[in-house]
């Protein structure tokens, strides 16, 4: 007895399926929009009635790309009433979200084919290479709006800054490029985004004229930046922001001593340098200090001695403000954490065709950043900051 065997087309099979669902929405989405037709009209198709507003006039076709795939609806036209249809609204409001996640996974590094294959899986239809291309110029121009937006919430104390290099194609050659990064503590004590800007490096120019466009836009009663240490920054913000005082980063501080500190000796010079930091006033961290440099030189480390003398200052100037946010001001730690997460989505794209690709990425990422609860919880309070005089401060803390 022979045995008949099934053979399934698996291909076949998805694609009747596929179909099938398909025509079922074309033929509900039409039959909906004949109802609506009805209801405007006030009388079914060939019904004649008092109380008709209007008449049938054909209708056109239209094309929707749903998540089924593409359909065909047939647009009533009506004479004497116009057709609204909440349906197609409703797919407008979904066709603009469509392409929120187009734009997204554009500069998210997606390659344009991957982003075709993405778009059939998830809505039945592919996006041509052209539509995405459009996509992508309009994400440009709202980046390029936010970007550019003018600073509305009162003054910034705190600004933290710093620069993040990435890969460009210049002229068939591969070089980096600096996108400059500023985040600032509002008067709310909230956290925002409010600067980026393509430098070619981390120089004098670069940063004047970041710290201007900054200024133009709305930056004002900076009292403290913290940033890494660089020598074109820091001309920078007393040209641009003569009131303002420079934290150099602790965490960068260290890292540039241990760079001349054998292996061996590391554990002890950090727990010295930590105890700097651990004073309560900047008398004492700068007693601490020297004790520190004269240990350093007993131990033979004369470079790091050296290093530690004539840098420290610069580290010990977040203790002129409210010890309630000494801990959030000393380092650059909140930028760091959102360069990290930047790396990660722009490792994807490896080299950019050039600059300004490079910029547009990043303020992708950082508007992701800010509409997150990063965005909405308050990072400090400020009313610790309010009738405080960082002079008053620094007097005391050379007096006493």
């Amino acid at each position: 007895m022979s045995e008949k065997i099934i053979q399934l087309n698996e291909g076949i099979i998805k694609d009747e399926l596929k179909e099938l669902v398909r025509s079922s929405v074309e033929e509900t989405l039409n039959g909906l929009l004949e109802k609506e037709a009805e209801e405007l009209i006030n009388a079914s198709k060939y019904e004649r009635t008092a109380e008709r507003e209007g008449y049938r006039a054909g209708h056109y076709d239209r094309n929707l790309t749903t998540t089924s795939g593409e359909v065909t609806l047939k647009m009533p036209k009506l004479k004497g009433v116009a057709f609204e249809t909440a349906i197609i609204e409703r797919y407008r409001r979904r066709e603009s979200s469509v392409e929120e996640a187009l734009i997204e996974m554009y500069l998210a590094g997606v390659s344009v084919r991957r982003v075709e294959d993405i778009t059939e899986a998830l809505w039945g239809t592919k996006v041509s290479p052209s539509t995405i291309s459009e996509l992508n110029k309009k994400a440009y121009v709202h980046i390029e709006n936010w970007r550019n937006r003018q600073l509305t919430h009162g003054s910034y104390a705190y600004v933290y800054v710093d620069g993040i290099y990435l890969k460009r194609n210049w002229g068939g050659e591969y070089e980096n490029v600096a996108i400059l990064i500023a985040i600032g503590v509002n008067e709310d004590g909230y956290r925002e985004v409010i600067g980026a800007m393509e430098g070619m490096k981390e120089d004098k120019a670069s940063w004047t004229e970041f710290f201007k466009w900054l200024k133009s836009r709305g930056l004002c009663g900076v009292k403290l930046v913290i940033g890494d240490k660089c020598l074109g920054m820091l001309e920078s913000i007393g040209e641009v922001y003569p009131d303002a005082k420079y934290q150099r980063c602790v965490v960068h501080f260290y890292r540039n001593m241990f760079s001349v500190v054998p292996r061996s000796k590391m554990k002890p010079v950090a727990k010295m340098l930590k105890a700097i930091h651990s004073q309560e006033s900047k008398k004492a961290a700068r007693e601490k200090a020297k004790a520190v440099i004269e240990e350093l030189r007993q131990m033979k480390l004369k470079e790091a001695a050296d290093k530690l003398e004539k840098g420290v200052e610069e580290t010990l100037t977040y203790m002129a403000f409210p010890y309630e946010h000494w801990l959030k001001i000393r380092t650059t730690n909140l930028v760091e954490r959102i360069n990290r997460e930047i790396k990660r989505r722009t490792r994807v794209v490896g080299t950019f065709p050039d600059g300004n690709s490079a910029l547009m990425l990043v303020c992708a990422r950082l508007r992701h950043v800010t509409g997150t609860q990063w965005g909405v919880k308050r990072y400090m309070n400020m009313k610790h900051l309010e009738n405080y005089s960082t002079e008053e401060s620094e007097s005391e803390n050379l007096a006493g």
